[in-house]
Protein backbone atom coordinates (compact mmCIF):
# COMPACT_ATOMS: atom_id res chain seq x y z
CA UNK A 1 0.00 0.00 0.00
CA UNK A 2 1.21 3.14 -1.06
CA UNK A 3 1.93 5.79 1.51
CA UNK A 4 -0.83 9.02 1.33
CA UNK A 5 1.35 11.56 0.99
CA UNK A 6 3.91 9.89 -1.44
CA UNK A 7 0.48 9.36 -3.47
CA UNK A 8 -0.18 12.94 -3.41
CA UNK A 9 2.76 13.50 -4.36
CA UNK A 10 3.08 10.83 -7.43
CA UNK A 11 -0.66 12.44 -8.64
CA UNK A 12 0.82 16.07 -8.65
CA UNK A 13 3.76 15.59 -10.63
CA UNK A 14 1.73 13.41 -13.09
CA UNK A 15 -0.58 16.00 -13.41
CA UNK A 16 1.84 18.49 -14.26
CA UNK A 17 3.84 16.06 -16.35
CA UNK A 18 0.01 15.05 -18.54
CA UNK A 19 -0.13 18.57 -18.94
CA UNK A 20 2.83 19.14 -20.61
CA UNK A 21 2.63 18.73 -24.44
CA UNK A 22 4.89 16.23 -25.97
CA UNK A 23 3.75 13.74 -29.50
CA UNK A 24 0.92 12.10 -28.17
CA UNK A 25 -1.07 15.78 -27.12
CA UNK A 26 -0.08 16.95 -30.26
CA UNK A 27 -0.90 13.75 -32.10
CA UNK A 28 -4.25 13.97 -30.60
CA UNK A 29 -4.49 17.84 -31.26
CA UNK A 30 -4.08 17.48 -35.34
CA UNK A 31 -6.38 14.11 -35.96
CA UNK A 32 -8.88 15.78 -34.00
CA UNK A 33 -8.33 19.44 -36.40
CA UNK A 34 -8.31 16.66 -39.37
CA UNK A 35 -11.66 14.64 -38.34
CA UNK A 36 -13.10 16.05 -35.29
CA UNK A 37 -14.57 14.70 -31.84
CA UNK A 38 -14.95 11.22 -33.02
CA UNK A 39 -11.00 10.64 -34.48
CA UNK A 40 -9.64 12.75 -31.65
CA UNK A 41 -11.05 9.92 -28.93
CA UNK A 42 -10.06 7.34 -30.68
CA UNK A 43 -6.64 8.71 -30.84
CA UNK A 44 -6.27 9.24 -27.29
CA UNK A 45 -7.38 5.73 -26.52
CA UNK A 46 -4.91 5.03 -28.78
CA UNK A 47 -2.39 6.86 -27.05
CA UNK A 48 -3.40 5.08 -23.91
CA UNK A 49 -3.15 1.73 -24.80
CA UNK A 50 0.27 2.25 -26.42
CA UNK A 51 1.33 4.27 -23.07
CA UNK A 52 -0.09 1.36 -20.99
CA UNK A 53 2.14 -1.22 -23.05
CA UNK A 54 4.94 1.15 -21.67
CA UNK A 55 3.94 0.41 -18.00
CA UNK A 56 3.62 -3.21 -18.70
CA UNK A 57 7.00 -2.96 -20.44
CA UNK A 58 8.69 -1.06 -17.31
CA UNK A 59 7.27 -3.52 -15.00
CA UNK A 60 8.32 -6.27 -16.61
CA UNK A 61 11.62 -4.81 -16.57
CA UNK A 62 12.02 -4.99 -20.40
CA UNK A 63 12.15 -1.29 -20.43
CA UNK A 64 15.72 -1.81 -19.02
CA UNK A 65 17.26 -3.06 -22.43
CA UNK A 66 16.20 0.26 -23.79
CA UNK A 67 17.53 2.32 -20.52
CA UNK A 68 21.07 0.27 -21.29
CA UNK A 69 21.34 -0.78 -24.79
CA UNK A 70 21.86 2.33 -27.42
CA UNK A 71 21.39 0.18 -30.38
CA UNK A 72 17.73 -0.71 -28.91
CA UNK A 73 16.70 2.84 -28.00
CA UNK A 74 18.45 4.05 -31.70
CA UNK A 75 16.21 2.10 -33.34
CA UNK A 76 12.58 2.34 -31.48
CA UNK A 77 13.40 6.26 -31.59
CA UNK A 78 14.12 6.19 -35.39
CA UNK A 79 11.28 4.08 -36.07
CA UNK A 80 9.19 6.35 -34.13
CA UNK A 81 10.39 9.41 -36.20
CA UNK A 82 9.93 7.61 -39.16
CA UNK A 83 6.71 7.23 -38.51
CA UNK A 84 5.44 10.91 -37.84
CA UNK A 85 7.07 11.78 -40.74
CA UNK A 86 5.19 9.13 -42.83
CA UNK A 87 1.97 10.56 -41.05
CA UNK A 88 2.88 14.15 -42.21
CA UNK A 89 3.57 13.35 -45.90
CA UNK A 90 0.50 11.67 -46.00
CA UNK A 91 -1.48 14.69 -44.52
CA UNK A 92 -0.04 16.71 -46.88
CA UNK A 93 -0.18 14.93 -50.14
CA UNK A 94 -4.07 14.69 -49.13
CA UNK A 95 -4.25 18.36 -48.58
CA UNK A 96 -3.50 19.04 -52.02
CA UNK A 97 -5.72 16.67 -53.95
CA UNK A 98 -9.08 17.21 -53.87
CA UNK A 99 -11.18 20.48 -52.23
CA UNK A 100 -10.93 19.75 -49.25
CA UNK A 101 -14.37 19.96 -47.67
CA UNK A 102 -15.47 16.95 -50.23
CA UNK A 103 -12.18 14.71 -49.24
CA UNK A 104 -11.58 11.60 -47.68
CA UNK A 105 -10.75 11.16 -43.88
CA UNK A 106 -7.40 10.76 -42.79
CA UNK A 107 -6.13 7.44 -43.61
CA UNK A 108 -5.66 4.66 -41.16
CA UNK A 109 -6.97 3.87 -37.86
CA UNK A 110 -6.75 6.74 -35.58
CA UNK A 111 -6.84 3.72 -32.99
CA UNK A 112 -4.20 2.08 -34.37
CA UNK A 113 -1.85 5.35 -34.97
CA UNK A 114 -2.13 6.06 -31.56
CA UNK A 115 -0.93 3.31 -30.41
CA UNK A 116 2.00 2.98 -32.67
CA UNK A 117 2.54 7.12 -32.20
CA UNK A 118 2.99 6.68 -28.42
CA UNK A 119 4.64 2.56 -28.61
CA UNK A 120 7.20 4.10 -30.60
CA UNK A 121 8.43 6.68 -28.24
CA UNK A 122 10.93 5.02 -26.08
CA UNK A 123 11.16 8.38 -24.09
CA UNK A 124 8.03 6.85 -22.58
CA UNK A 125 9.64 3.93 -21.96
CA UNK A 126 12.77 5.58 -19.81
CA UNK A 127 10.04 8.11 -18.27
CA UNK A 128 8.28 5.58 -16.37
CA UNK A 129 11.31 2.79 -15.94
CA UNK A 130 12.84 6.07 -14.16
CA UNK A 131 10.30 7.99 -12.24
CA UNK A 132 7.51 5.37 -11.07
CA UNK A 133 10.29 3.24 -8.95
CA UNK A 134 10.79 6.86 -7.25
CA UNK A 135 6.97 6.37 -5.54
CA UNK A 136 7.30 2.81 -5.20
CA UNK A 137 7.14 1.73 -1.07
CA UNK A 138 6.98 -1.78 -1.52
CA UNK A 139 8.26 -3.01 -5.18
CA UNK A 140 6.24 -5.31 -6.77
CA UNK A 141 4.93 -5.67 -10.04
CA UNK A 142 1.13 -4.74 -8.62
CA UNK A 143 2.08 -1.20 -7.48
CA UNK A 144 4.16 -0.35 -10.51
CA UNK A 145 1.15 -1.34 -12.96
CA UNK A 146 -1.15 0.30 -10.83
CA UNK A 147 0.97 3.84 -10.99
CA UNK A 148 1.52 3.60 -14.39
CA UNK A 149 -2.49 3.07 -15.07
CA UNK A 150 -2.89 6.49 -12.79
CA UNK A 151 0.01 8.20 -15.38
CA UNK A 152 -1.50 7.36 -18.44
CA UNK A 153 -4.72 7.37 -17.49
CA UNK A 154 -3.79 10.96 -16.62
CA UNK A 155 -2.59 11.95 -19.63
CA UNK A 156 -4.98 10.42 -21.48
CA UNK A 157 -7.81 13.22 -19.84
CA UNK A 158 -5.10 15.19 -20.95
CA UNK A 159 -5.58 14.43 -24.55
CA UNK A 160 -9.53 14.53 -23.67
CA UNK A 161 -9.59 17.91 -22.94
CA UNK A 162 -7.67 18.73 -26.14
CA UNK A 163 -9.88 17.06 -28.00
CA UNK A 164 -12.72 18.88 -26.51
CA UNK A 165 -10.91 22.18 -27.39
CA UNK A 166 -10.03 21.43 -31.05
CA UNK A 167 -12.87 20.10 -32.30
CA UNK A 168 -14.73 22.86 -32.42
CA UNK A 169 -12.26 24.66 -34.71
CA UNK A 170 -12.86 22.03 -36.76
CA UNK A 171 -15.93 21.99 -37.54
CA UNK A 172 -15.40 25.81 -38.52
CA UNK A 173 -12.29 24.96 -40.84
CA UNK A 174 -13.84 24.56 -44.25
CA UNK A 175 -12.43 25.04 -47.78
CA UNK A 176 -9.12 27.09 -48.31
CA UNK A 177 -8.67 27.01 -44.12
CA UNK A 178 -8.97 23.48 -43.95
CA UNK A 179 -6.72 23.34 -46.65
CA UNK A 180 -4.01 25.03 -44.84
CA UNK A 181 -4.44 23.36 -41.67
CA UNK A 182 -4.12 20.08 -42.92
CA UNK A 183 -0.58 21.60 -44.60
CA UNK A 184 0.15 23.15 -41.49
CA UNK A 185 -0.63 19.36 -39.45
CA UNK A 186 1.56 17.50 -41.95
CA UNK A 187 4.36 19.73 -41.30
CA UNK A 188 4.12 19.62 -37.66
CA UNK A 189 4.46 16.20 -37.69
CA UNK A 190 6.89 16.19 -40.06
CA UNK A 191 9.35 18.41 -38.27
CA UNK A 192 8.36 16.48 -34.60
CA UNK A 193 9.47 13.36 -36.03
CA UNK A 194 12.36 15.51 -36.98
CA UNK A 195 13.01 16.43 -33.34
CA UNK A 196 12.38 13.12 -31.92
CA UNK A 197 14.74 11.91 -34.32
CA UNK A 198 17.84 14.66 -33.69
CA UNK A 199 16.47 15.18 -30.24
Amino acid sequence: MIETDRLLAYLAACSILALTPGPGIFYVMTRTLAGGTREGVLSSVGTFVGGFAHVLAAALGLSAILATSALAFQAVKYAGAAYLVYLGIQMIRRSGHLEVADAPPPKGSPFLQGIVTEALNPKTAIFFLSFIPQFVTHPSFAQFVCLGAISVTLNTLADLLVVAFAAPLARKLTGTWRRRQQLATGTGRITLGAYVAID
